[in-house]
């Protein structure tokens, strides 16, 4: 990062396909967002498009192995020396779901993680690939340093403000209380017993959720709408991209926000930009 930087601007966004963000409009927002680390989900594409997308950025990703789905990136505007895309599990397909850097920022080592957390759907296998995503995410959270930052579109809105329309989605994926107890345990006092909102018992971790603290207890903000409808218009969304800061990180916070763009038709994406500053 520039010496001369006060702070370090992290842009998380779901692009819903690189190249399709790239022609509504995503670059004409990037120029004057002045980030310094941009980490993507769902790129949907391959390391070629994210050259052509973001000349002059320093791009590391990871491809799903199945062509035009998920894949994750961080894009920086130094050299990433140090990057890595394992979860630390061998049965586990994490492929385009998870890339970490470490970023130097004034001799201060940041590890910044791009993650995008399957979708799910209750009482299917795609349901049972997203609870050992979480899994590993848990075990893997530890080992990440003091100055960690976990960034992304993790599809789990962790409380009833996360979601506008909660009482009608208790029993779908993206707020069913096993995924919301994996948020209770990432959140929860360092090393502290924690009971899960579905009755589990574990361990809190002490991370920090950026935007919850910074937003206090108030409905959202949102970052996802549904195409459906008029769920945009009415802002009947879900929070469900978030900033996890280690506490030695989240203590550096001096700036959060939700970027909705102004209408339904000049967004470039169905998700919203969430951009934190750190004073590092």
């Amino acid at each position: 990062m520039p010496a001369s930087s006060p702070r370090l601007r992290v842009a998380s966004v779901n692009v819903n396909g690189i190249r399709a963000a790239v022609r509504k409009g995503m670059i004409a927002w990037l120029d004057g967002a002045d980030v310094d680390v941009l980490t993507l989900q769902e790129v949907r594409g391959e390391a070629a498009h994210l050259a052509e997308a973001l000349p002059g950025w320093h791009v590391v990703n990871d491809e799903a192995l199945a062509k035009g789905r998920a894949g994750v990136a961080i894009a920086t505007r130094a050299p990433l020396d140090i990057w890595r895309t394992e979860l630390d599990d061998d049965t586990l397909d994490s492929r385009g779901r998870w890339v970490e850097a470490d970023v130097d920022v004034r001799g201060q080592s940041v590890t910044i993680v791009s993650a995008y957390v399957f979708t799910g759907e209750d009482g299917t296998d795609k349901q049972v690939a997203k609870y050992a995503f979480l899994d590993a995410m848990e075990r893997r959270m530890p080992q990440l340093g003091s100055h960690a930052l976990i960034t992304g579109d993790l599809n789990v809105g962790h409380r009833e403000a996360d979601i506008r329309n909660w009482k009608g989605n208790l029993k779908k994926a993206g707020f069913l209380p096993r995924e919301r107890a994996y948020f209770d345990r990432f959140t929860g006092p360092s090393g502290a017993p924690v009971t899960g909102v579905d009755g589990s018992s574990g361990t809190g971790l002490g991370w920090v959720d950026v935007g919850r603290r910074w937003a206090g207890d108030v409905d959202g903000p949102y970052t996802w709408w549904s195409n459906r409808g008029k769920a945009f218009d009415t802002d009947t969304g879900w929070r469900i991209d978030y900033h996890l800061a280690t506490p030695a990180l989240a203590e550096r916070v001096v700036d959060y926000r939700v970027v909705r763009a102004p209408s339904w038709d000049t967004r470039w994406s169905d998700h919203a930009p969430v951009i934190a500053d750190y004073a590092l």
